[in-house]
């Protein structure tokens, strides 16, 4: 857990697995990259699974070359769908250029598939209100919808399923129109409402990273304003006595002796006021680690609770005041928690949060630190994954 932000990822799985290994590079996506992977597969698989099922209903009603024609066809259009729909979502989240050409070769495509469907079956199947012309307008149209849908705004997708519509008014029976029409609409307003949820999950994703930055920085301008306060007074008294020490000294004066010790004397208070407050911060209060760890927490959208009393005291309660520290810098820098529980009983110390995405940690230097000092008291430190997405840390002093 305790490792680069970029390398969240990493995960440690048995070779020679590949059920593991896919499981581990599951885990090991965030939530906004599993919602991502589900919503390009969502479109995906509607490429690879409706146009065979099409094909097969219509396979008794048309000669096995055309079915073959027809297929080869279905193919082509899908391998224009695939790119331009991802493409057209990485431009939505603003990665990527919008994709006009590929658009353009894919509309004309899709036109001209719609044209040579119906001038090589004009007319429908004896007996069958429905020929293979409307089962080729039917999968061309919502294949076109649903690529669309990635690509294009709600307004134009509206008019493009109207559109749809119309085509099937002119060339289809009268009462394939609605049906039609209602299905492309549908189909419109799932996949578009769909990748507005993408854009908002990737949204709030980005927005928890800075939250947790600005709680950082927070603490970094509180440091800073504690130096200023203790040191910046101090540091202008001491530069207008050194100036009238000087002045004395240029006139003769024996003040300027006492003057120079008044100086001495600022500036050892200075240091001593310095090291307080250094001292503070490299030393762990369990009591003023706790309360910081909650205000952090609370700042970074992270809902915080602890539970026990603090009844220890002296290297003890620095040591656990130093897990405290180390434990809210791994929620912080390396898991997307929404809860963190700290528990304290005696000389234990647990910390649990959510929002981890791999099941494999390995001890880096802020954790290797912390076991160091644990175990210079004679205690220990586990740190472990818990299903399904919890990381708990524990400290325990004999």
């Amino acid at each position: 857990m305790d490792r680069p932000r970029d390398l969240r990822c990493t995960t440690l799985v048995p070779l020679g697995s590949s059920e593991v290994s896919l499981l581990g590079w599951w885990r090991s996506r965030g939530n906004a990259e599993r919602f991502d992977l589900f919503v390009r597969a969502t479109f995906y698989l509607t490429y690879l699974a409706l146009p065979p099922l099409v094909l097969l209903g219509m396979a008794a009603e048309i000669s096995t070359v055309a079915l073959a024609l027809i297929s080869a066809v279905g193919l082509g259009h899908v391998a224009l769908s695939f790119p331009l729909v991802h493409l057209g979502i990485e431009h939505y989240l603003g990665r990527a250029p919008y994709p006009r050409r590929l658009l353009a070769i894919y509309l004309a495509f899709t036109t001209a598939v719609l044209i040579a469907g119906k001038l090589a079956f004009p007319h429908p199947t004896p007996g069958k209100p429905d020929g293979p012309a409307d089962g080729i307008t039917l999968i061309v149209l919502m294949l076109t919808i649903t690529t669309l849908s990635a690509v294009v705004g709600p307004r134009t997708i509206v008019l493009a399923s109207l559109a749809g519509g119309a085509y099937v008014w002119l060339t289809a029976p009268p009462g394939r129109v609605i049906f039609t029409t209602v299905m492309l609409l549908f189909v419109a307003f799932a996949f578009r409402t769909t990748l507005w949820m993408l854009g908002l999950v990737w949204e709030l994703d980005r927005s928890r990273e800075v939250r947790a930055n600005l709680a950082v920085a927070e603490e970094r301008l509180r440091f800073a304003r504690d130096l200023h306060d203790v040191v910046g007074r101090n540091l202008s008294v001491v530069a207008l006595k050194a100036d009238l020490a000087a002045q004395l000294a240029r006139r003769g004066r024996p003040t300027a002796i006492d003057e120079m010790l008044e100086v001495r004397q600022i500036a050892q208070d200075s240091l001593d006021e310095l090291r307080a407050v250094v001292s503070g911060y490299r030393t762990a209060d369990l009591s003023a680690e706790l309360a910081g760890a909650r205000s952090l927490l609370d700042s970074a959208g992270i809902d915080c609770r602890v539970i026990g009393e603090v009844d220890v005291s002296g290297e003890p309660a620095g040591a656990l005041g130093w897990a405290v520290r180390e434990g809210v810098t791994n929620v912080l820098r390396h898991s997307e928690a929404r809860t963190c529980t700290i528990t304290l009983r005696g000389k234990v110390l647990t910390m649990s949060n959510d929002g981890v995405s791999t099941s494999d940690f390995r001890f880096g230097s802020g954790l290797t630190g912390l076991r160091e000092r644990v175990a210079a008291l004679g205690g220990a430190v586990t740190a472990a994954a818990e299903a399904p997405n919890r990381f708990v840390l524990t400290v325990e002093l004999p």
